[in-house]
């Protein structure tokens, strides 16, 4: 059920990128219940469609068909953004794809294929964006990486690769955009419930990865959410190049 929204972020254009996925619409749902306007992005049209029946009455929130390994898409985008609202306050990159396949049996296009969602995707939306970004009084870019990048996944080359990676996008593009105010900081979620998840894990894994955090519970979508939402606001101003772990004390390290 929708509630009225608060008003800390009313006025601020917010950008999500898998927002139809289970960490992407909690996201969502946080920023448009503090009163941004959000552009919510996926590539599969029946969950976006989803979103917007979750969200009958908000007129803040606006949907569009976006596969971020696709440069020209992006660049189709960046060009609506720009017609339609002039700049963007917070661009979330929340898209993402992991399947598990045996390192052995990895083709040279699986693995393109994975990269290019995870690690490519984050670069072309980004540098996408920028100029739009750059119009904001304070812009914030937030990536999601992993936390499988800490201790590894054994069938998730490729995606722990790209996720790896993209730590190294946050702390170099910090360097790039902090002259124009703006801040590049990155989550690494452990393993969460969410469909995709439940769906591609057995339960036992499920189960096992629970009961390793210092928070014996399942990570939930929900769980993120708050990380989230504090680098966009102004109390993380001054907070940029930096990696968040929302794992529930699953890795120390």
């Amino acid at each position: 059920m929708e509630t009225a929204p608060r008003p800390e972020l009313t006025g601020q254009l917010v950008v999500i990128t898998g927002a139809a996925g289970g960490i992407g619409s909690a996201v969502t749902g946080r920023f448009l219940g503090r009163g941004a306007r959000v552009f919510a992005t996926d590539r599969d049209h029946d969950a976006l469609a989803a979103l917007q029946r979750a969200h009958p009455s908000s007129n803040l929130l606006s949907t569009a068909s976006l596969d971020v390994s696709d440069e020209n898409r992006c660049g189709e985008f960046a060009a609506r953004l720009r017609a339609e609202w002039g700049r963007v306050d917070v661009l979330v990159n929340a898209a993402g794809y992991f399947p598990l396949t045996p390192f052995e049996e990895i083709t040279h296009a699986q693995w393109r294929e994975i990269v290019a969602i995870n690690l490519d995707g984050p670069f072309l939306v980004a540098r996408s964006l920028l100029p739009l970004l750059k119009a904001s009084r304070a812009g914030r870019i937030i990536f999601f990486s992993s936390a499988s990048i800490y201790a590894g996944m054994p069938e998730q080359c490729p995606y722990v690769s790209a996720k790896a990676g993209v730590i190294g996008l946050t702390r170099s593009l910090a360097k790039v955009v902090g002259k124009y105010g703006i801040t590049v900081n990155a989550i690494t979620p452990g393993l969460t419930l969410t469909a995709p998840v439940k769906k591609l894990f057995p339960a036992d894994v499920l189960e096992q990865a629970a009961q390793a955090r210092a928070l014996e519970r399942d990570e939930r979508a929900e769980d993120l959410v708050g990380a989230v939402y504090f680098l966009a606001s102004e109390d993380a101003a001054f907070i940029t190049g930096q990696i968040i772990n929302v794992d529930g004390g699953a890795e120390f390290d």
